[in-house]
């Protein structure tokens, strides 16, 4: 059963950028890839490294701690595929950004 929970506005997260966001306890990473939000598990698989705060080249986040590689729309880890992160549904109510916690 789904548990969206309101997390921020579309205008808080630029076109191109990501944000690390704390809901609920869970580290989230949110993404906005040419106006399409996105949210993965805010942390990195290799050492922990907030993905959220790393460079966004298209639907990919490079870990800003060493360099792991994200697909944001689907959680894949693009180094070491058998390591992806949780993926979280979005949806835009409005001007309202809502992901399932699951």
């Amino acid at each position: 059963m789904a548990n969206f929970v309101k997390i921020c506005k579309t205008g808080d997260v630029k076109a191109g950028c990501g944000r690390s966001i704390e809901i609920a306890g869970k580290p989230l990473a949110l993404f906005n890839v040419d106006g399409g939000f996105y949210a993965i598990n805010d942390v990195c698989g290799h050492r922990g490294g907030p993905l959220g705060e790393g460079e966004l080249d298209r639907k990919t986040v490079i870990c800003p701690w060493h360099g792991w590689r994200y697909n944001v729309t689907t959680g894949e880890n693009e180094l070491v595929p058998d390591l992806p992160t949780e993926k979280y549904e979005v949806k835009v109510d409005g001007e309202d950004i809502l992901v399932d916690l699951k």
